[in-house]
């Protein structure tokens, strides 16, 4: 059952998690915004209405498709998916854009500039842009994307696009949270080449090669041949997916179309073979398990026995008397 303690964000509105919902299942964009900030907060007193309201989120069963962009820095994500979004939008189709933007290792701060770049796209009544700073998090999603993802399904989204940080060693997690992956690459930038490797070149249900304009339609054309070659010697989908490769031009509209194209056979065959559903039921497991594994962490950690003693083991580690990896086993030895 709902509680019925309410939150507050600006003194002007309160809201039990049943209230909250009950405007968020109408499709209500500012509930849709306090629901997200909610989750957000790193605010006690807020986690268990926000608990609540994901639970009211995850049974609402609304029908989407989770899309997951992701691109090394410069690659044109945010200019792709303004214009990805109007064909989307155009079609009649509600889109939800979580935008992870990068956030400062020294200051934790985050400039959120994603919704300014996209500001055309923002206008439209039935697209929804939330840019979130990604925070200490890695995989280059935010640490309430998932519950982001639920919070739009149940005010009604069709499409729920999820733009990452940018691509690296780590920026594979929005992977595990989506039903289709887009990985965008440039031409005659040594992209081509780093895509030949395995990791997340071989998680990709489709490859486009971005800024295929101008003098670099020819590089482009070369690069998609390339990559579409290095894919045959990745191991199939499990899906059973065959994942091609194909170029664009955010700038001039070319290519989009059949992007979106891509992303709807995609969406068709993986539901008519059962392979969405077991997909998301997969990742309904992972995301059960990383949730216990983040609150084992945060109330062991919390414990003032084992602050004392990382303490202690950090200060020994420091005057040379303790390996890093004896220390660790000390103070874990008291799980």
């Amino acid at each position: 059952m709902a509680t019925n303690k309410n939150f507050n964000f600006n003194k002007k509105q309160n809201y039990s998690s049943s209230e909250l919902f009950k405007k968020l299942s109408t499709g209500d964009v500012i509930a849709l915004s306090q629901a997200i900030t909610l989750i957000e907060s790193e605010n006690l007193a807020h986690k268990e209405t926000a608990n609540e309201l994901i639970k009211l989120s995850f049974s609402s069963h609304n029908k989407s498709l989770r899309l997951g962009i992701t691109g090394v820095p410069g690659v044109g994500k945010s200019t792709f998916i303004e214009s990805f979004g109007e064909i989307i939008a155009t079609s009649g189709k509600k889109l939800a854009v979580l935008a992870i933007d990068p956030s400062s290792q020294q200051t934790g701060g985050s400039i959120l500039g994603d919704k300014t770049r996209m500001e055309e796209l923002g206008k439209k009544s039935n697209v929804f842009i939330r840019p979130s700073p990604a925070g200490n998090t890695l995989g280059g999603v935010a640490r309430s994307t998932r519950e982001s993802i639920l919070l739009c399904e149940a005010a009604g989204f069709d499409i729920i696009l999820i733009e990452t940080v940018g691509v690296g060693q780590s920026e594979t997690e929005v992977h595990s949270m989506v039903d289709f992956f887009l990985l965008l690459m440039l031409s005659g930038a040594g992209d081509e080449l780093q895509g030949i490797k395995r990791g997340i070149m071989e998680m990709a249900d489709l490859v486009v090669i971005n800024k295929s304009d101008g003098n670099n339609v020819t590089k482009a054309k070369s690069a998609q041949k390339l990559l579409q070659s290095a894919l045959h010697y990745f191991p199939p989908h499990l899906s059973g997916w065959t994942t091609k490769t194909l170029t664009c031009s955010s700038l001039k509209n070319t290519g989009i179309k059949e992007i979106w194209g891509e992303c709807l056979n995609y969406h068709q065959q993986m539901t008519e073979s059962g392979y969405l559903t077991q997909n998301r039921n997969k990742q309904n497991k992972n995301w059960f398990q990383q949730s216990i594994t983040l609150y084992l962490k945060n109330v062991f950690l919390k414990r003032p026995k084992i602050k004392s003693l990382i303490d202690l083991k950090e200060e020994q580690i420091l005057n040379g008397s303790i390996s890093p990896f004896q220390a660790a086993d000390e103070v874990t030895s008291l799980l």
